[in-house]
């Protein structure tokens, strides 16, 4: 089994780059035969500007443009899609947003028009979203902010394109907890990739 770990994090040293590593390290000590990419979004210099071209896509008038189709390939050899992000304002960074308005596209991710019904083309992709925040669980019970970060992105984006998402994890306290029990937890999530079953509808 193959998983594609994408980061979305200016800094190497930064602990969103550490948990990625630790995702990936499960991976590859629950099983041999695991593989693994690791796609560094920022040091890979990824646009992330939604363009007149990627418009035309989403309308189905012209094919991705390459760097487009590059990363649609990378999913596509992929058992596992694994997105690390530091949370930006209550969501990911714009650099994975924007991977993500321009890579998921119709016609890949989905098929819909104006005559036809909505194709999910996802359903065989297990997603893991691993979010680091900086605030303590508190503040995102209290504002109810982790809730309306599933309903955005769990259900808005990948739902959306049939894909499962089996894990959905906020880790917490990165600005002042010692990174220990959180990398602990990276690397028993990349242990679990392909553990969990798809869910029903998208296995069939």
């Amino acid at each position: 089994m193959h998983a594609l770990i994408v980061i979305a994090h200016p800094d190497p040293r930064s602990l969103s780059h550490s948990v990625a590593r630790h995702v990936a390290e499960g991976v590859s000590l629950s099983d041999p035969g695991n593989s693994f990419e690791i796609a560094d979004l920022g040091a890979e210099g990824f646009d992330p500007r939604f363009t007149a071209t990627d418009l035309a896509v989403h309308r189905r008038e012209t094919p991705p443009s390459a760097d487009v189709a590059a990363e649609q390939a990378r999913i596509d050899r992929a058992d596992a899609l694994v997105l690390v992000y530091p949370v930006y304002w209550w969501s990911m960074p714009g650099l994975l947003k924007g991977w993500i308005d321009r890579v998921f596209a119709n016609g890949w991710a989905y098929d819909e028009g104006p005559d036809a019904k909505l194709v999910k083309r996802l359903r065989h992709l297990r997603v893991h979203l691993v979010a680091i925040g900086g605030a303590n669980l508190r503040t995102y019970a209290r504002h109810g902010y982790f809730g309306a970060m599933k309903t955005q992105i769990d259900h808005g984006i990948f739902d959306y394109c049939g894909a499962s998402v089996v894990t959905s994890e906020l880790l917490l306290g990165s600005e002042t907890q010692d990174p220990a029990s959180q990398l602990a937890a990276a690397r028993a999530i990349g242990g679990n990739l392909f553990k969990a079953p798809l869910r029903g509808a998208e296995a069939a």
